[in-house]
């Protein structure tokens, strides 16, 4: 199955076309010439995003580093945002050299996430330098063989998360890992791929419906209800530990 890129013709929803034009005209004047492209990836690009509750997810490529002014110059685009469209949660960047995301080492990475996974709303669209994809474990693993180190890290942010806030933030995002995760790990039989947390989290049950259990569970973490910090630790040391395993066989034997 070849899988289709998100369609640059159709309009980005209303509530995000003035943030999204401010945004790439702030980044001109911060950037200047450096400034290859900017994409828009997640669920605005698939315009499925849900105001007040969807981040703005943003890719910025360079012709060259600027880590002298990066953290300034985004840091300014996140205050402005919360003043003038506070309806977006918040506003992610990623950041990648031209000549590393053009390059052939990237065709399972930056390659799939441009030519799948973004929109370009700024220069030359570097999706284009790229050809069709195929489910297959290349693209799954690139994707979740970290896997493990998002589990350490989302434990602690968990255990030590001063206030109901800030660990209903950090338990939405290993959700998403999670159940993303879950279905990365069957794609290639599945031969599809999917971007949407609970869908994911269905396909998955298909192949293994003994984790029906695991799967509802990371569903109510998604859903930003607050629960009882060891119930999602044992989440995570239990369901993720176990497809991280998962992971590795498949890794193992696949190649």
């Amino acid at each position: 199955m070849i899988l289709s890129p998100i369609d640059p013709k159709q309009p980005l929803q209303p509530e995000y076309q003035a943030a999204i034009k401010e945004l790439v005209s702030f980044l001109r004047s911060g950037v200047g010439k450096n400034l290859h492209s900017v994409y828009v990836y997640g669920s605005v690009a698939r315009k499925r995003a849900k105001p007040h509750r969807s981040n703005l997810d943003i890719i910025v490529v360079t012709e060259r580093d600027f880590s002298d002014t990066r953290t300034t110059v985004f840091n300014t685009v996140r205050w402005r945002f919360q003043k003038s469209y506070p309806h977006i949660k918040d506003v992610n960047f990623k950041t990648g050299l031209l000549s590393d995301v053009a390059s052939l080492d990237s065709i399972f990475s930056w390659g799939f996430q441009l030519r799948h996974c973004a929109v370009c709303v700024y220069g030359e669209d570097l999706s284009e330098c790229f050809g069709d994809y195929e489910p297959s474990w290349e693209i799954a693993k690139q994707w979740n063989m970290d896997l493990e180190d998002w589990l350490a890290v989302y434990r602690k942010r968990i255990a030590q998360a001063k206030d109901d806030t800030e660990q209903v933030v950090a338990q939405v995002q290993i959700a998403k890992k999670l159940l993303r995760a879950s279905y990365g790990v069957v794609m290639p039989r599945d031969r599809n791929w999917f971007d949407d947390p609970i869908e994911c989290g269905k396909q998955f049950l298909r192949y293994h419906p003994d984790k029906q259990v695991e799967i509802e569970r990371l569903a109510i973490l998604l859903s930003g209800r607050l629960i009882a910090k060891r119930s999602v630790l044992g989440i995570i040391d239990s369901y993720g530990l176990w497809l991280v395993k998962l992971y590795k066989k498949t890794e193992f034997r696949i190649g």
